[in-house]
């Protein structure tokens, strides 16, 4: 491949991910916040599942679900409040996990465009799962705050169920599904794999993030786990960076299993 025939697609495929992560994105926040309110209304907590708050679809500030959460716990209607609260993530987690699934089939592999599709759709709800759990864990607000709050618990039981859940999901996007997006959507160029890979950490672990609030030290559990996402986009960056020893292994093995060669 031409080398500015292989910059040219990097910058046309960046673009491609940049419209299709936006247009995920907007429309997720926008079913995010009504499956807040929609379990509200139907709980008797809201007289309209319309009622939501709409912020910036493109930065996706400013969005809220509408729900009146210090009136229920008030009430004494904490798991409610926690139904209402945690419904959205439920959401986010059964797409990624049917996500990667179909990516890890045969069902995509033959499928350039429907595999990016997919491939994005889990990183957009993925990111919404990491932003929640470990970075905001030890909130007092938000989902996982009104979730802890409205059912009495520990902050540090989510914490410790909830983390090695996403680090679980880590390996499998990035250990599995990562080596076939290079093979079956960035094809020969080493360029697009590294668009994939940056874009989608960057996504993942620091769009969310508060570059502010990490820069501001604070010594809690809040502060730290806001490094999380951080750390993490080093290491994946590091260990899954196109040519490393182990990625160039998996891409061969998925490779040779298209073509129908021995796994």
């Amino acid at each position: 491949m031409d080398q500015w025939d292989e910059i040219r697609g990097a910058v046309l495929y960046f673009l491609i991910v940049i419209a299709t992560c936006i247009t995920f994105g907007a429309i997720l926040v926008v079913i995010h916040e009504f499956i807040h309110s929609t379990t509200a209304y139907l709980l008797g907590h809201m007289h309209s599942p319309l009622a939501i708050v709409w912020g910036n679809p493109i930065t996706l500030d400013g969005w809220d679900e509408g729900v009146s959460y210090s009136t229920m716990f008030n009430a004494g209607q904490g798991t409610d409040a926690a139904i209402i609260a945690v419904m959205p993530l439920l959401f986010h987690a059964v797409i990624v996990i049917v996500g990667i699934y179909l990516l890890l089939s045969a069902a995509l592999v033959r499928k350039k465009w429907l595999f990016h599709l997919v491939f994005w759709l889990v990183i957009v709800n993925f990111m919404e799962l990491v932003a929640y759990m470990p970075v905001r864990a030890f909130s007092l607000h938000g989902d996982i705050g009104n979730c802890n709050h409205g059912l009495g618990l520990n902050p540090w039981l989510l914490f410790l169920v909830g983390t090695p859940l996403i680090l679980l999901g880590l390996y499998y996007l990035y250990g599995r599904v990562l080596p076939r997006m290079n093979v079956v959507v960035a094809g020969e160029s080493r360029l697009v794999r590294y668009v994939i890979l940056v874009f989608s950490i960057f996504y993942l672990f620091v769009f969310r993030g508060s570059i502010h609030n990490v820069l501001t030290f604070a010594p809690n559990m809040e502060w730290l786990t806001l490094l999380f996402g951080y750390v993490a986009f080093v290491v994946i960056l590091y260990a899954c960076q196109p040519g490393s020893r182990w990625i160039t292994a998996a891409e061969k093995q998925f490779t040779k299993e298209m073509s129908g060669g021995a796994p």
